[in-house]
């Protein structure tokens, strides 16, 4: 009976500390998820990259995260694997600094952290600021959870089945680092791997030998993560991860070979206790860093031996490396095929209208006419790509499809239309626009430019979560997706109001790029508008998007007023 209540204890302590970490890193991604673009991508030198990464798995409390990010930025071109590779290796440093933090006694922040982050993500309504409050809850529930896990293991403490399972890791330390291979990626979180193996050596639960086993484990399962995760992305993203995981487990199984000899030679002394774990986890990872920093540039053409780029068929894709049209009108299917066709359409054709907005405030500052042609010519595809959406629900056969799926059918023209319009609006406002910039040679003031950089970061993160409410039909993806126009909105607003205070200040560059920095900033807020109508179907599904705003059964005499 003992035996049960310990397992269902350690189980709902560790669930705790899995969403407590993954609390805290939902609301950083909330909070400043667009502006890690800037960041990620803006590195020229390795050693400035590992401390981005250092930075990035501090903030986001995961190493895993820093990883995928790295691997989608790869994917699109807009990192080299050099410099992916040498933030993936800063990420595992930072993620075994939160260890160190996390470590420390802090059961007495629990009831500040809960009354503040409480306060603020109830009590307010600025998202940064409720985006706060849940981080500060999170770090409360993962304090709380070590606390759990802690007094989980009272029970059995003193049982003969605990020492005996620690006796055995100590001793056989090649199963103890299998188990905490196992244990890091079953759990897909590094962090809460560790710090459990901290605990356990903390109170004496197991000797530190098999707590350096099981934490040399997690360190090697964790490079795991990042490399199932991406499995579906391209092998530009996926050489990221696996160059990681080669590098990592090649330096975490030669340190347990070489730490337990020393341990049991004597060599090391008797270390003892989880903060001494903790610092032989931290020197795993900064000398890992240490070592593979030097040899980024040359593994490249390693993990392109190992992972060679398959020979493309001309023909199977378009210029912008997205896959030809899905949509066969001879083949429209039952119900279910014709609609996931309109919904791989409508992934391409998004993909499309972003190749068209990722560049566009580049061209600015570079007034490329070649680029600002090649992205009017995308908007012919995407016009293409709306003229077969429509002609190929239009050739399905009412009476088989039902009332239900031709109103899916419908929204998705709508949604069709709707990214038609925004294509539209980078192709003859936005690159217009930085035609007259390029042509004028006039700059915008560095408070405009930053504030313009700022509202296309937040953009293409949202373009990323539509294509994501549109596969999954995630009901908290399209809440959040409309939370984020109203958040654009409230940019926008905030923008031109300052715009014009820099007017009235005198600002010579505010004056010059007045009408065009204005018309920017509407032309981003339409754009935004018509990706973040994905979610408007359902919002609406779900009663949780009224049809109207306005006030119904007003009295006639506040109407005339």
């Amino acid at each position: 009976m003992a035996i049960v209540s310990f397992l269902v204890s350690l189980m709902g302590a560790t669930m705790l500390l899995l969403f407590a970490v993954r609390m805290v890193r939902t609301g950083i991604e909330r909070s400043y998820g667009a502006s890690f673009q800037r960041v990620l991508t803006g590195q020229r030198s390795l050693s400035q990259a590992s401390l981005v990464g250092v930075a990035l798995a501090i903030v986001l409390q995961s190493s895993a995260a820093v990883a995928l990010l790295t691997s989608g930025f790869a994917a699109s071109g807009m990192l080299s694997f050099p410099i992916g590779l040498a933030i993936v290796l800063g990420g595992d440093l930072g993620s075994a600094l939160i260890i160190q933090i996390l470590s420390f006694k802090l059961d007495w922040l629990v009831p500040l952290l809960l009354a503040v982050g409480g306060y603020m993500f109830v009590k307010t309504e600025a998202r940064k600021v409720r985006q706060l409050g849940r981080i500060l809850m999170g770090v409360a529930f993962i304090l709380i959870s070590l606390r759990f896990l802690r007094e989980a293991m009272d029970p059995i403490r003193d049982s003969a089945f605990l020492p005996a399972v620690a006796e055995y890791l100590a001793r056989d330390y090649m199963t103890a680092f299998l188990v905490g291979a196992a244990l890091a990626f079953v759990m897909h979180s590094s962090v809460a791997a560790i710090l459990m193996c901290v605990t356990l050596v903390q109170i004496d639960a197991i000797p530190f030998a098999a707590g350096l086993s099981l934490v040399l484990g997690a360190n090697f399962g964790s490079a795991f993560i990042p490399v199932w995760l991406s499995r579906g992305m391209t092998l530009s993203a996926r050489r990221i991860p696996f160059a990681n995981l080669i590098l990592r487990g090649t330096w975490a199984v030669i340190t347990l070979f070489a730490a337990n000899l020393a341990l049991r030679s004597g060599a090391l002394g008797d270390p003892q206790g989880g903060q001494m774990l903790v610092y032989a986890h931290l020197a795993f990872n900064a000398s890992l860093l240490v070592l593979a920093l030097p040899v980024c540039m040359s593994f490249q053409r390693v993990m392109e031996r190992l992972m060679p780029d398959p020979v493309i068929n001309e023909n199977a894709e378009v210029a912008t490396g997205l896959p030809a049209s899905t949509l066969d009108l001879a083949n429209i299917g039952p119900p279910t095929q014709a609609l996931s066709s309109l919904k791989r359409e409508l992934l391409r054709m998004s993909g499309l209208v972003e190749a068209m907005f990722r560049p566009v405030l580049g061209l600015y500052k570079s007034g490329d006419k070649d680029q600002i042609r090649a992205i009017q010519d995308l908007d012919v595809e995407v016009n293409a790509c709306l003229s077969g959406i429509r002609s190929f629900v239009a050739a399905i056969p009412p009476e088989e499809f039902g009332k239900a799926n031709a109103k899916v059918a419908r929204d998705m023209v709508e949604y069709a239309i709707r990214l038609e319009t925004a294509g539209d609006v980078v192709a003859k406002r936005l690159s217009v626009l930085a035609g007259e910039m390029g042509a004028n040679g006039a700059d915008f003031s560095n408070e405009g430019w930053m504030e313009l950089t700022r509202m296309h970061e937040s953009i293409l993160a949202n373009l990323c979560l539509a294509s994501n409410v549109l596969i999954s039909d995630d009901l908290e993806s399209a809440r959040l997706l409309s939370l984020e126009k109203t958040e654009l909105k409230r940019a926008e607003r905030d923008s031109r109001k300052r715009h014009l205070k820099r007017l009235q200040s005198g600002s010579t560059d505010s004056f010059e790029t007045s009408d065009i920095h204005l018309e920017t900033l509407r032309a981003l807020r339409e754009f935004n508008s018509h990706i973040a109508a994905i979610a408007y179907p359902i919002l609406y599904l779900n009663g949780q998007l009224l049809e109207t705003r306005l006030i119904e059964d007003m009295p006639q005499e506040q109407l005339e007023t």
